[in-house]
């Protein structure tokens, strides 16, 4: 569906109907003024999309990685800040090693291949994880698209590469625990906002929705921390089929939704925030 597409069929406020999965329903919803900040997507299911067609694993992530650039593109045509994509877990490394492989080049690749995109698009490019963890033929590229998009003032999009949310927890409370070990910090002064400042990304906005493809019921390790207030959506739709229609479905889904962060409704609607 096109950005003008939606233009044309949005209104003013989103309707107390129950938001279908049918692109009508999705063009008379949308609302472009309450797309949320913040989206990020646990990008599942090649592996099982592949094997349904008789196909090796390889050809699931080589099928994903296609669907990569039309949803960061409509993405950031949507006015979406930041977008965040797992696009490999620290518990990824396990898997057979021609697997990962085929992980590593395909990711060189889009990196690569769609460079001009994110300077065409004015996209930011940036990373979470144990970055030292990746072979030197991915860090190099990966650096070099940092560098050069670093001052682009569109979307920031963030891989998630040898990511654990547990493990970022665990990492971030080590650093803290050093500064009370060398006197640099009392204990009692702890609070999140220390712990968000520790983390791989503290200047990265919390998700407002967490999405994940082929219709897995769990969050799988992703932004722990980070995802304590998050909506979370679950599509049946394999990412090697998830397209920008699908990424619509779960915005329209989202804006149908009351976010109440612990208070009420009657306190949300009476204008009342959460204290931070």
């Amino acid at each position: 569906m096109s950005i003008q597409a939606i233009k044309t069929a949005v209104v003013s406020e989103i309707t107390d109907t129950e938001i279908t999965d049918t692109k009508s329903s999705i063009e008379t919803s949308l609302h472009l003024k309450k797309i949320p900040q913040h989206i990020a997507i646990i990008m599942d299911g090649n592996g099982r999309w592949a094997k349904g067609r008789n196909l090796k694993r390889s050809d699931g992530h080589v099928q994903g990685a296609k669907m990569v650039n039309g949803i960061v593109t409509h993405c950031s045509e949507l006015g979406v800040k930041y977008l965040t994509l797992y696009a490999f877990s620290i518990q990824n490394w396990g898997r057979p090693q021609e697997e990962v492989n085929t992980l590593m080049n395909l990711l060189v690749n889009y990196i690569v291949q769609e460079k001009e995109t994110f300077i065409r698009n004015q996209i930011r490019f940036e990373t979470i994880g144990r970055l030292d963890d990746l072979p030197s033929f991915v860090k190099d590229p990966i650096s070099m698209l940092k560098e050069e998009t670093a001052s682009l003032t569109g979307m920031r999009l963030t891989l998630a590469l040898s990511y654990g949310g547990r493990e970022e927890i665990v990492e971030a409370t080590k650093k803290i625990a050093k500064l009370v070990q060398s006197g640099a910090l009392n204990a009692d002064q702890i609070d999140e906002k220390t712990v968000q400042k520790y983390l791989y990304a503290p200047d990265l906005p919390d998700p407002d929705i967490v999405i994940r493809t082929s219709g897995e019921l769990r969050i799988s390790n992703f932004l722990l921390w980070q995802s304590a207030y998050t909506e979370l959506y679950f599509s049946d739709v394999p990412w090697p089929e998830f397209e920008e229609k699908d990424i619509d479905t779960a915005i329209a889904h989202f804006q149908n939704r009351e976010r109440r962060f612990g208070l009420t409704s009657e306190q949300i609607q009476g204008g009342q925030k959460l204290n931070s």
